[in-house]
């Protein structure tokens, strides 16, 4: 399964024993059957991407632009058949699977713009003091070796792309792991990773079950681990290699805050219509939906209604309509967790508005007040199209209560003041605070990632590029500075 084997391509059947099939989560019909590698090929992949570690790192920066600006190119031209598996195999919205193709576009274009100017050495001078006359430092970052990504379900394309572009901007070599439930997207860009010129290992796509993941974890020639997904996963994988270098991007319950200034009709209505978008697209399942409203005492009677409102307004029903805005979710055992969570908070005392419905893998989009502090709802990520909303008062009751969680990844403040921004921003102890808006928006090439037990590391193409690197210092001596 390296760049110079065959893998499954869109479209053609697998072939041989060794194959799983995907199938829609929305209505169960078969979508395709992938080819599973062996225990052989799997360690053909390993070791060419460790044999070819100083090859890559040495090639030119054009070589590795080029081929990332191809791939970029190739997703654009291919948009609506990616946008129609990413559906397909994922259960996701046509309109947001997409806006997907569309991000993933942007990280390939915005790694090549990288590659291009990444490493080109920091100079300094070291004669400051009188043991240093005549030298001078010139600093480079080099790649760490060989990455393993292991990428999730819900961004079955743009999250692959924040593993593989990266790497190939630092020319690092990667081996890529999709989700078992939706490996096509990642195998597409093997498609259109074999269509460029780069070195034979220094990618690989393998979509191996996940109990064939803690060789490859421990497996000395693969120094990096990317993973995105649970926390219980991350940091296990973590606490098993503590000598590795691994990046976890994990879970989070997103918070929108919104403070007392955010008090006009239209302002209330501006914050209901994105509460409710965000907290439902994708079926909840992203990291940084919303799963929680703050929402100050002054306001909270108007804003409730409103959010009732706009999340009862959500479509639902099949991901291949262009109106459906709420597909299903993965799969119909992630739909019943979802269930039995909000019944656990119902019956301890929550209060539910909205939604509380499944129907096989799709659960009707949600919202509940009241809710006890110590029900699991509260406590942990859900994963699924379930709000909840909380009053508070003022401030400072607001920041503490976001703060209340284990994770931090990211959190929304609607407000207008200036001043609150910047107080929002030291005292919320997430990766990012969005003003004006939810909690769910990313740019791909900022830094991305959270606190707590959202995770360590950064993604967002050049902080990923980092991470995959390391500082060389050498030090000229006898010049005439």
């Amino acid at each position: 399964m390296t760049s110079t084997t065959a893998f499954w391509l869109a479209g053609r059947e697998a072939t041989g024993d060794d194959r799983f099939d995907v199938t829609s989560p929305w209505d169960g019909r078969h979508v395709a059957s992938v080819s599973v590698p062996t225990d052989a090929q799997v360690e053909e992949a390993v070791a060419a991407a460790h044999a070819v570690v100083e090859e890559f790192a040495a090639t030119p920066a054009h070589v590795r632009a080029a081929a990332l600006d191809h791939v970029s190119k190739r997703l654009a031209e291919r948009t609506e058949e990616i946008a129609q598996l990413i559906s397909a195999e994922n259960g996701k919205p046509i309109k947001w699977a997409r806006g997907e193709v569309g991000r993933a576009v942007s990280v390939f274009r915005f790694a090549a713009e990288e590659a291009r100017r990444f490493n080109g050495g920091e100079a300094q001078r070291l004669d400051t003091d009188g043991g240093g006359v005549g030298r001078l430092a010139l600093t480079r970052r080099f790649p760490k070796g060989v990455v393993l990504g292991i990428a999730p379900f819900n961004f079955p394309l743009n999250l692959c792309a924040h593993k593989v572009a990266p790497a190939i901007a630092v020319g690092a070599p990667i081996i890529l792991k999709p989700a078992p439930a939706t490996p096509l997207s990642g195998l597409i860009l093997g498609e259109l990773l074999a269509e460029t010129e780069l070195p034979a290992g220094s990618w690989s796509i393998l979509p191996v079950a996940n109990d064939k993941m803690p060789a490859l974890v421990q497996d000395d020639r693969l120094p990096v681990i990317s993973f995105t997904g649970s926390d219980k996963v991350g940091y296990a994988i973590m606490d098993s290699v503590p000598r590795k270098h691994c990046t976890l991007e994990l879970g989070g319950n997103g918070a929108a805050v919104v403070l007392a200034d955010w008090a006009s009709e239209a302002d209330l209505d501006w914050a209901a219509t994105r509460i409710a978008t965000f907290s439902n697209y994708q079926g909840g399942q992203s990291c940084i939906s919303v799963q929680r409203v703050i929402a100050d005492a002054a306001v909270y009677d108007r804003l409730l209604p409103k959010i009732v409102a706009a999340v009862e307004a959500q479509v639902t029903g099949d991901p291949s309509d262009a109106a459906t805005d709420v597909g299903p979710l993965v799969s119909e055992d992630a739909a019943k967790r979802v269930e039995s969570w909000v019944d656990e908070a119902v019956s301890a005392g929550a209060q539910l508005l909205a939604g509380g419905k499944r129907d096989g893998a799709s659960y009707a989009p949600t919202v509940l007040t009241e809710l006890p502090a110590d029900t699991t709802l509260a406590c942990e990520e859900v994963f699924g199209p379930v709000l909840t909303v909380q009053k508070v008062d003022g401030e400072a009751e607001a920041f503490a209560a976001v703060n209340s969680s284990k994770y931090g990844l990211q959190a929304g403040v609607f407000t207008h003041d200036l001043q609150t921004a910047f107080r929002a921003h030291r005292a919320l102890e997430v990766g990012g605070v969005i003003i004006g808006d939810v909690p769910s928006y990313r740019a791909d090439q900022m830094p991305y990632g959270g606190a707590k037990a959202s995770g360590v590391g950064r993604e967002g193409v050049r902080y990923a590029m980092d991470d995959y690197t390391y500082e060389r210092v050498l030090v000229l001596t006898g010049l005439a500075l």
